[in-house]
């Protein structure tokens, strides 16, 4: 299984507050590939019923997104569950604090034929079963949660403290035939260039996309997941060359290729068909 090609899918991923109705709209603009209203995190206690409210009508009247539930077992995931349910919106279902395949697959049996689920991985336990959650049937995808997951373990939210824990949702994509996952959210608000350079540093560790928590983060994200001119040219040489040598392996450039090189050229030119470069 793990030598299939996985279609990457979507490159960045928006937050927008549940009880915030007045940026669900601009969030839809923002020209992030997928919005993820939230019920968790962003919204107190007190507010939670407003927040299912307010993102159930959207979601029925047009709105398009998914949406973050609370964890499971809190008492706020059922009512979440409930008001969400039949609802056209509705893209699918991010789960907080994800350790339980078996809960997984128990949500996929109550969704909608064609919703997605992606697996927010924000503990220990969560990255340690991660092999078995990408396995799930139910999960389309999974994604780090950076910042619960440093305060779990009690380490910086840093990238050597949080590099094996990366590393395994990569790995345990892959060896599942799942989309690259989603990396964790930037927390600085008004420097685009640390946006970029988290980016970046995902998408070199093997990560496919990245959370978002204000619209002036998509742009920055989106831009370096996106393959360079000079990428994309030292990828179509590679393919030249390839086509010049036959099979085997040959040269391009002073380098050897061969055939992972030649596969690694390819993925380079698919994503930059789908990025427009």
């Amino acid at each position: 299984m793990s030598s299939q090609v996985v279609e990457p899918g979507a490159t960045t991923w928006l937050f927008v507050p549940g009880d915030r109705p007045d940026r669900f709209a601009k969030a839809a603009r923002s020209g992030a590939d997928e919005v993820i209203c939230d019920l968790e995190d962003s919204v107190a206690d007190d507010r939670k019923d407003q927040a299912r409210r307010h993102v159930a009508r959207w979601l029925a009247q047009g709105g398009s997104a998914w949406v973050r539930v609370n964890s499971w077992p809190t008492p706020h995931c059922e009512p979440d569950l409930t008001a969400l349910a039949g609802l056209a919106g509705l893209r699918g279902i991010v789960l907080p604090k994800t350790e339980d395949p078996a809960a997984l697959a128990a949500l996929g049996r109550r969704l909608r034929p064609g919703t997605g689920i992606l697996a927010l991985i924000e503990t220990a336990a969560g990255v340690l079963r991660a092999p078995a959650i990408a396995r799930c049937p139910a999960v389309s995808r999974m994604a780090f949660g950076s910042v619960d997951f440093a305060a779990d373990i009690d380490a910086a939210h840093d990238d050597e403290a949080l590099l094996t824990a990366r590393a395994a949702l990569v790995y345990a994509s892959r060896a599942a035939a799942k989309p690259a996952p989603v990396d964790g959210v930037t927390t600085v608000l008004d420097r685009p260039e640390i946006v970029a350079r988290d980016a970046a540093r995902a998408r070199r560790l093997g990560f496919g996309g990245k959370l978002c928590i204000h619209p002036a983060q998509v742009p920055p994200a989106a831009e370096a997941f996106r393959p360079t001119e000079a990428e994309t040219a030292q990828a179509r040489e590679i393919l030249a060359a390839a086509g010049r040598n036959g099979a085997g392996a040959g040269r391009s450039g002073g380098q050897m290729i061969d055939r992972p090189v030649i596969e690694r050229a390819r993925r380079v030119l698919a994503r930059a068909a789908r990025r427009g470069v």
